[in-house]
């Protein structure tokens, strides 16, 4: 995947005036080859953009439905090398972007795991317990690759943080609508337009909503005011429960839900 893939990817969507669908898969489940036709379908029934979770064996930001199935795919011994061989496998036309803990990274050596996920076609980097300054070798190392550096912010990010967080960041902002853990939730938080703003004022990346994000009507409500939805545990389940035909109901209905943009 060649860079700024992910800038053209929302580009294209604004000009369909459509939000951004971001559907995530735990890479592996509820097998490796089940998992890469799942990417597959994602992108023929419409999304933007795919993010794919490298399975790590103390998930913190994950809710129950992520965490079982990270477990299950890691005592079937999917590996990190596993991740970017199903991605290049896949090989999509639309941006993957990969959800890692830093463990994970470190383990597999920073520059190594950079470089093959070039070689796989990994258009973006999101590491959930990498805060901005934390590590700033490894910082400059994903800006320094073909990698866009996405940063989380959560409703609790102050102002000034926030606007050093983003500062290098690229992409696309990945905000968490909620505290707490991933999982679907059965609303959307009532000051989602508040928070949504608040971003917009230090950034000029598009801004996407996850954690809690289910259904249509999650999915229509959030798109409101965000670029893109992240839905990632409604999918695991979904994939779990009902394989390939259960998950192409549920993208079918969220890429139905997002086609047409309210008024941000």
């Amino acid at each position: 995947m060649s860079d700024r893939a992910i800038a053209r990817a929302f580009s294209a969507a604004r000009v369909a005036r459509r939000a951004a669908l971001i559907p995530f898969f735990t890479a592996g489940w509820p097998t490796a080859s089940g998992c890469r036709e799942a990417l597959r379908l994602a992108e023929r029934i419409g999304a933007a953009v795919v993010e794919v979770g490298i399975p790590f064996s103390d998930p913190l930001a994950d809710g129950l439905t992520i965490q079982q199935a990270s477990q299950a795919v890691l005592e079937r011994g999917m590996t990190v090398g596993g991740v970017f061989e199903i991605v290049r496998e896949a090989a999509l036309s639309v941006p993957v972007v990969l959800m890692t803990y830093l463990n994970p990274m470190l383990a597999y050596g920073v520059d190594r795991f950079l470089a093959d996920a070039e070689r796989a076609g990994v258009a973006g980097l999101l590491c959930t317990d990498l805060p901005a300054g934390a590590a700033p070798d490894i910082e400059e190392a994903v800006a320094a690759s073909a990698l866009d550096l996405i940063r989380l912010v959560a409703p609790t990010t102050p102002d000034d943080r926030m606007r050093m967080a983003l500062t290098g960041a690229s992409g696309f902002v990945y905000l968490i609508s909620r505290l707490g853990v991933t999982g679907a939730r059965a609303d959307t938080p009532p000051d989602l337009e508040r928070q949504v703003r608040r971003v917009r004022v230090v950034t000029t990346l598009p801004v996407v909503v996850g954690f809690g994000i289910g259904t249509p009507g999650q999915a229509t409500a959030a798109a409101r005011y965000a670029d893109g939805v992240v839905v990632g545990s409604a999918l695991v389940e979904a994939l779990g429960a009902g394989g390939l035909p259960a998950a192409e109901r549920l993208l079918s209905e969220l890429v139905g839900a997002l086609r047409v943009r309210g008024a941000a």
